[in-house]
């Protein structure tokens, strides 16, 4: 007689065990809000198909490394940067299990990499950066890209501040709509390709309805 019970049991104990944790801020997140890892598991699919096939790749401003597994499944290498000395220690130890991942300190606002590479993209970093900051950041992060480099820039919409939580409205500091963001990175790209992201979806719909946005760059300027 068959056993559905015993053919559940015996599948299940033949999966590896190979759990890992998440990152403080992905805890915390998945604690309070698990629907939003959902999102975060979109934006960076989205980049990392974007990125797909790539030699070298680097994250500007990776947290607890969250995506960072979604994306180097795709590429030849992830430099994953950081200015948390803190956290880059702990994405070291709960993420080394992945060979072409390499975690560092690295603060674009002050200089380029130290060595060119064909892509590079940020997930909710540029919000974070001062007005007076950003000049620099991004000059520094096209200048560490090869001459046929690709960026991705992904960030919430200003026209969507309103249905933020209180902790990201306080660190929110540099919000931009679709006119302004592709405004910012036409200065330091020759092409930027603008879209819009809802939930997990990924579009080219309504600018002003969309909760978050996308700037694809290609090619580098000096």
């Amino acid at each position: 007689m068959s056993d559905s019970k015993e053919l559940w049991l015996a599948l299940h104990r033949s999966i590896p065990d190979e759990r890992v944790c998440l990152g403080r801020a992905s805890s915390v997140t998945y604690r309070n809000d698990p629907k939003m890892l959902v999102f975060m598991a979109a934006r960076y699919k989205f980049a990392a198909k974007m990125l797909s096939g790539l030699d070298s790749v680097i994250e500007v401003g990776c947290g607890d490394g969250f995506g960072a597994p979604i994306v180097a499944a795709e590429v030849g290498h992830l430099y994953c940067t950081d200015i948390d000395d803190e956290t880059i220690v702990d994405n070291r130890m709960r993420l080394g299990f992945l060979a072409n991942l390499t975690f560092e300190y690295f603060d674009f606002r002050e200089a380029r990499y130290s060595k060119k590479v064909d892509g590079a993209y940020s997930v909710d970093v540029i919000e974070h950066i001062f007005p007076e900051e950003e000049s620099a950041f991004l000059a520094n992060i096209a200048g560490s890209l090869c001459e046929r480099g690709i960026a991705l820039f992904g960030t919430p919409n200003i026209t969507a501040e309103q249905h933020a939580s209180q902790y990201s409205r306080a660190g929110h500091v540099n919000l931009k709509n679709h006119r302004a963001l592709r405004m910012v990175m036409n200065r330091y790209f020759h092409n930027t390709f603008i879209f819009s992201m809802n939930d997990e979806i990924v579009h080219t719909g309504y600018y002003p309805m969309a909760h978050y946005l996308w700037a694809v760059c290609v090619g580098p300027k000096g």
